[in-house]
């Protein structure tokens, strides 16, 4: 074969064979390596190297105010009143520093120097980065007294640093970023309103006093949202627990810090937390502003300090019996909502993704914060103690009920060998990358995908009704539902911390509902319950969603399906309307034959189907809450400020 790996593409291999990719252009060709990916991900990964850079001036108390404007043909526009880009000459390279910042990688205030004390940006990267994968971009500085202006095409400038106008109190100094990314680059231009607003919402919680507005010019009217919180992380607890029940009104506050220059441990912790009458944790970290999506040390030392202050307090009161076992970590951390912020010199990511911080001496800090400040917090605060320390003796007592509840099902069924559910027709296949398994509501959907699938490697699990919804269950309630069993079952994997994703026994967990109201209701109780329990299943794309057709159209021996009102619409104005084709609008799976569900809904070569991905973990639980929770209120207000977007309703 012509591209396989082992054709020689030259005959020589010599000095000559080598290429050598420098500055900007070893950006251009492995883009992936800087931002992710050139899909929509690193397209709003841009702009959030952009804003980081705004925001590394807030951090230095020179910012107050940024703005993300999204202008029409995909150009991106970020302005903050900062100190303004240096434009001196760069003592080091003999030329403008804003052209060494815009122009050179690993350039920055970040390495060493009087620039920044702790920064969210790792490498110094950001900003060249966006220039190198822009096909223009240009840079406007306001600083003493005078604008400055410089542009650049395809990463290169294409002007000098030339002076502009001037500008006066009213407007002050900063800096403007204005760029259009690069087509040949990236899939698509086109940035979603929402992704940006909720990573602004986030930084601005995380960056109390600071102001960020993000406007869309593309829309009429125009779109602006404007996010300041002068409560930071306070305020971010709040708006997590806006659709939950809390426990204690007030939201508890900690922070700290460690001043050590000569060992490069300059570092402040914040920590707030609120329990609410909820099953589920919901704890995030940052670390310079850095979601760190798998924890790190600045984690390790806020559950050590929890579960210690927790017991300490309850074993001085008498609250646990010497006869009992302390709280577990899992028992001290049901129902806590809690946002950890640490803010470093020199952080130590591990991976190039950012998402676990790596150094040590966090977790001993985060660990004096969190357990000083929550000691204090209980002796002063007697009532809310009790209240948390009852609910988390009542979580250990559940979570034991539901261990017994395991442990016997073990037993009566073979501790290495648990039999499976008898409702599951399994599929012949032993290859769990090869296998799927539908998740189908009802008994007669259940009959026609058994008779109409592939046995080889599909697996039908017939769902009877609507399932528990798990956001309002506590575990041991869960664990006596057959639904859920069934599929815990069936899976493999165990739940929660015994999750074991290398045990999956099918890749493909495939949610198949009726194209109506109540079809969605189950999938959304099957999302929470992947979501709460099983989350690596949906991170790493084991999730999907069966499109079935909405109607079938039929005219003499040939047969249509569509999917929408549109594709009936395209379908109807392609084939005539004269004569009048029979059209079949589908209620249910279960009014198709095997055949017909083969045909339109698990064919690998003809099925629609949508992967379920989660792009942002904060915004994932927030909106469980809201539509899962007990709280009406909330659930109303996402329904009326989304009901505009339902394009297919059936009632």
């Amino acid at each position: 074969m012509s591209n396989d790996i082992t054709t020689p593409v030259t005959e020589n291999y010599d000095e000559n064979s080598i290429q050598v990719l420098e500055g900007l252009e070893a950006v251009r060709k492995r883009p992936g390596m800087y931002i992710g990916s050139t899909g929509e991900r690193g397209l709003h990964h841009l702009v959030y190297e952009i804003v980081d850079n705004s925001i590394d001036e807030a951090l230095a108390g020179y910012c107050d105010k940024i703005l993300v404007e999204i202008l029409d043909d995909g150009i991106i526009r970020v302005t903050d009143n900062g100190r303004g880009i240096p434009v001196g000459i760069h003592p080091q390279k003999g030329i403008p520093t804003v052209s060494v910042v815009f122009t050179i990688l690993h350039a920055g205030g970040k390495f060493g120097g009087s620039g920044y004390k702790v920064s969210g940006g790792l490498h110094g990267v950001g900003l060249s980065v966006v220039n190198a994968l822009s096909r223009r971009l240009t840079a406007e500085v306001r600083r003493d007294g005078i604008v400055y202006r410089q542009e650049y095409v395809n990463g290169d400038p294409v002007t000098g640093v030339e002076q502009v106008g001037t500008y006066g109190d009213d407007t002050g100094s900063g800096t403007t970023i204005t760029f259009l990314a690069n087509d040949q680059i990236f899939d698509t231009l086109d940035y979603n309103y929402d992704t940006l607003r909720g990573r602004m919402r986030e930084l601005a919680f995380l960056n109390k006093g600071v102001a960020i507005t993000v406007t869309d010019e593309r829309t009429d009217p125009v779109q602006s949202k404007k996010y300041c919180y002068e409560g930071g992380i306070i305020s971010f607890v709040e708006h997590l627990n806006k659709s939950k029940d809390v426990l204690h009104e007030d939201v508890m506050y900690f922070e700290g810090s460690k001043d050590d220059p000569a060992r490069q441990q300059v570092a402040s912790v914040e920590v707030a937390m609120q329990y609410s009458t909820d099953y589920n944790e919901s704890v995030f970290t940052f670390a310079n502003n850095i979601n760190t999506a798998e924890g790190g040390t600045h984690l390790q030392g806020f559950r050590s300090a929890l579960a210690r202050s927790i017991n300490d307090y309850a074993r001085k009161y008498k609250l646990l019996k010497d006869n009992e076992a302390n709280l577990s970590g899992d028992d001290v951390r049901e129902g806590l909502t809690a946002i950890v912020s640490v803010k470093l010199v020199e952080p130590q990511f591990e991976g190039q993704t950012k998402t676990k911080l790596g150094n040590s001496y966090m977790k001993s800090l985060v660990d004096n914060v969190v357990g000083n400040g929550l000691g204090f917090y209980l002796e002063e605060h007697p009532q809310t103690a009790r209240l948390i320390i009852d609910k988390c003796i009542t979580a250990s007592r559940a979570r034991e009920a539901a261990r017994r509840a395991r442990d016997l099902t073990r037993k009566k069924t073979g501790l290495e060998n648990i039999s499976l559910p008898g409702k599951l027709a399994d599929c012949n296949s032993n290859e769990p990358e090869k296998c799927e398994i539908f998740l189908v509501e009802g008994d007669s959907a259940g009959g026609s995908a058994k008779m109409g699938r592939n046995p080889e490697f599909q697996a039908i699990l017939p769902l009877r009704g609507k399932i528990l919804n798990v956001e309002k269950t506590r575990l041991d309630k869960m664990l006596a539902n057959n639904e859920i069993r069934s599929m815990i079952t069936a899976f493999g994997t165990g739940i929660d911390t015994e999750f074991d994703e290398s045990k999956l026994r099918y890749h493909k967990i495939v949610c198949m509902t009726d194209a109506d109201v109540d079809g969605a209701h189950i999938r959304i109780l099957l999302l929470t319950f992947f979501y709460r329990h099983m989350r690596p299943l949906i991170e790493h794309g084991h999730i999907y969603a069966a499109q079935p057709p909405l109607y079938r159209i039929t005219r003499g021996k040939n047969i249509w399906y569509a999917y929408d009102d549109e594709q009936l619409g395209r379908i109807l104005n392609e084939i005539g309307r004269d004569p009048k084709p029979l059209i079949n609008r589908y209620k249910g799976l279960g009014e198709m034959n095997p055949d017909q569900l083969w045909e339109t809904t698990m064919d690998p070569d003809n099925r629609m189907m949508y992967r379920v991905h989660l792009e942002d973990a904060i915004r994932a639980d927030e909106i469980f809450s809201t539509l899962m929770g007990d709280k009406v209120e909330p659930r109303k207000e996402f329904i009326e400020q989304n009901s505009k977007l339902v394009v297919d309703l059936d009632v």
